[in-house]
């Protein structure tokens, strides 16, 4: 039986989420698969019946407000390097042990050097390739000669990769442009697949059913809020967007996500007609009866906005260059509006919603891009390029 070693990385469910996707077809052409990551991805997986090996953490600091902590993040590079240490003794002995045909790596590095050890050919998911500083430190020209430079030399690092799949929109709506683009290293191999975030069968009537359940009226705005993330920069989004629902009026109807693995999935009545879920089981009827949706920076939860046609009012982790930059390019496409964490208020959250609903321009312009978005399916074009190793 033919084997394929998948290892997303591990913060967030956005990585998790589209390699899952891959396993299943994977799964059904007759493929085993077995998984390695760490973090929230691993609770992930294992809620979603996968075999998962946890391997040990890299990953940034943040801060107690929800920001992405530069200070913190540069005090913890010695334990990154014996983590990364740990992790590639851990992803050799697993290949190893598991002798797959193919490994895939969504967004780490480490599988992809271990397989290079052991000649396993590897293919990597990516839409960063280099670190994007903050805005703060961008201002200094010395800063952005260090991007470029760590730009080029992740770019050979990722090269030890076979193939370099993006799975984004080709050149010029590339919603991860500042990441990717301008890299001299590895321009020329990046293969842009499309969205990798679900194409979504839901019924009207799963639609409807949802919307009875929460005494919704279709007819009237609908705003889902769907934090992710670390969680310690998630509450702090999630508790102003709280206050920001009082502000809407009668006439907005709402749901917030806090996206918490294996939390509650009843909701809680929020105000006079919103709801809250730890964990939201419903998560694409409420995305597809949406007239905005509220989110992060993520480039998955951006994709799939896009996918769906819906406007966006974007708030990117603080100080996150990666979430900061894809949020930009949502403004410059004119799908919606980004608003700064750092000095949010429930004022500018309610004001952004507003906008964004009675404006017409976003939603046109939003369903422009879904039509785009639609002549390209990620998850096949993955899945095609995985069977030709196998």
């Amino acid at each position: 039986m033919s084997k394929a070693y998948l290892a997303p990385y591990g913060v967030g469910l956005g990585h998790a989420s589209r390699l899952a996707m891959v396993a299943e077809q994977l799964h059904i052409s007759g493929v085993e698969t077995m998984f390695s990551s760490f973090g929230e991805a691993v609770r992930y997986l294992t809620m979603h019946g996968f075999d998962c090996s946890i391997s040990p953490e890299v990953e940034f600091a943040w801060s107690m407000e929800g920001g992405f902590s530069v200070k913190d993040s540069i005090a913890n590079i010695p334990r990154w390097f014996v983590n990364f240490s740990k992790q590639m003794v851990h992803e050799s002995h697993n290949l190893a042990k598991y002798d797959p045909d193919i490994i895939l790596s969504d967004s780490r590095l480490s599988p992809i050097l271990a397989g290079r050890l052991l000649k396993v050919p590897s293919v990597v998911v990516l839409n960063q390739i280099k670190l994007l500083l903050s805005p703060r430190l961008r201002e200094f020209r010395a800063a952005r000669i260090f991007e470029r430079m760590n730009g080029e030399f992740l770019g050979v690092i990722w090269a030890a990769a076979d193939r370099i799949l993006v799975p984004d929109l080709p050149p010029p709506f590339t919603i991860a442009e500042h990441n990717i683009w301008e890299i001299s290293s590895v321009s020329s191999r990046l293969e842009y697949i499309g969205f990798t975030t679900p194409r979504h069968l839901t019924s009207k009537e799963q639609i409807d059913k949802v919307a009875r359940a929460l005494e919704f009226d279709t007819s009237k705005p609908i705003v889902f809020i769907h934090i992710s993330g670390p969680h310690q920069t998630r509450m702090p989004v999630i508790r102003t967007a709280i206050e920001a629902c009082k502000l809407f009026g009668p006439g907005i109807q709402f749901v917030i996500s806090e996206g918490r693995a294996k939390g509650k999935i009843e909701p809680t009545r929020v105000a006079h007609s919103g709801w809250y879920y730890e964990w939201c089981p419903v998560r694409d009827e409420i995305f597809a009866m949406s007239s905005v949706i509220v989110l992060r920076g993520g480039h998955v939860a951006i994709s799939q906005a896009i996918q769906l046609g819906k406007p966006i009012v974007t708030i990117p982790i603080d100080n996150h260059g990666e979430q900061l930059g894809n949020s930009e390019k949502v403004v410059k496409l004119g799908l919606g509006i980004m608003l700064r964490q750092k000095s949010l208020t429930a004022d500018q959250i309610a004001r952004a919603v507003h906008e964004v609903i009675q404006e017409p321009k976003y939603r046109e312009k939003a369903m422009d891009m879904m039509k785009l978005a639609a002549s390209l399916n990620g998850i096949d074009n993955i899945v095609k390029i995985i069977r030709s190793y196998l």
